[in-house]
């Protein structure tokens, strides 16, 4: 089976040079390497519990962050209708990042809506190097349907993808491919979850990034560390949930991760080491709902 093509949406930001920065000599390769990522899931815009002032916030705080890349792992809309794409891109098209790659959720699929996804936002799954960090990005949605899947055909592409030298893998979907504590009855994991992780595995992968269900968590499952983040702007919440997004810092050999509440600060979440696998996690969700 041919595979699809598959693209970055990728979005240059242009500024000016500062005159005395560009003379500055190429840094040390021995130098600290700081990478920061911006993480948001989940806008449901179009949705009765969509709070515009939230993602209005949301923007401000990345943008004054000024992260090296945004990553939006899906469910831009509520019902995939053209309108709802285009609310969603007034809000991506404000974020000053130079590399944003963004990916459908399910509700992004409901009624043809990749459709618009691919005219306005851009191709359904993504690649992007970085300073040594590679964050893949695929579509795991089916058409009117909440569950998700990667698929066979798609396995040899991520080992591909993942093949070249790097010192930091992300790989970023929307569906869970972990159960999340808190979200009742799952029956939205990734179809072929175990596979896929096998796959990830095989790749060196040492961050998976998704959205979905709502709310924020954090797993480590042999090599690999898996991160979800909450809704950035929905009130469709879970417990004592709140809003929030998620921040990752790369730098060295340490990870950390926090999520940022718009208008309310930072929690830690985890923090961990790509080569010892040591880590450090915050208090357990249902520590957190019992404050």
């Amino acid at each position: 089976m041919a595979l699809p093509r598959v693209w970055l949406y990728h979005r240059k930001v242009m500024a000016k040079k500062d005159t005395a920065t560009a003379r500055q000599p190429a840094r040390d390769s021995r130098e600290s390497r700081r990478l920061t990522v911006a993480h948001i899931s989940d806008l449901h815009a179009g949705s009765p519990y969509f709070v515009p002032n939230l993602m209005d916030r949301a923007v401000v705080e990345v943008n004054e962050l000024a992260p090296d890349i945004v990553l939006v792992t899906g469910d831009l809309t509520e019902m995939g209708f053209k309108q709802e794409y285009l609310l969603a891109k007034s809000y991506l098209d404000r974020i000053e990042c130079p590399d944003l790659l963004v990916i459908p959720g399910n509700h992004d699929s409901r009624h043809v809506g990749y459709v618009h996804f691919e005219e306005l936002i851009g191709p359904r799954s993504c690649t992007l190097s970085k300073e040594g960090v590679t964050i893949v990005g695929i579509d795991s949605t089916e058409p009117d349907l909440d569950h998700g899947h990667i698929g066979r055909a798609r396995y040899r592409w991520l080992e591909e993808k993942f093949a070249h030298e790097a010192r930091f893998r992300i790989f970023m979907l929307h569906h869970h491919l972990l159960p999340i504590p808190g979200t009742g009855r799952e029956r939205n994991v990734v179809y072929d979850a175990g596979d896929a992780l096998e796959v990830l595995q095989h790749c060196k992968v040492n961050l998976v990034l998704s959205g979905h269900k709502h709310v924020p968590y954090a797993w480590r499952l042999e090599d690999l560390f898996v991160v979800n983040a909450g809704t950035a702007c929905s009130l469709r919440l879970r417990g004592n949930i709140k809003p929030c997004y998620n921040v990752i810092t790369i730098e060295d050999d340490r990870v950390e991760i926090v999520r940022k509440h718009p208008f309310h600060g930072t929690e830690a979440m985890i923090a961990f080491s790509p080569s010892t696998l040591a880590y450090e996690k915050s208090v357990s969700l249902r520590e957190q709902e019992e404050r």
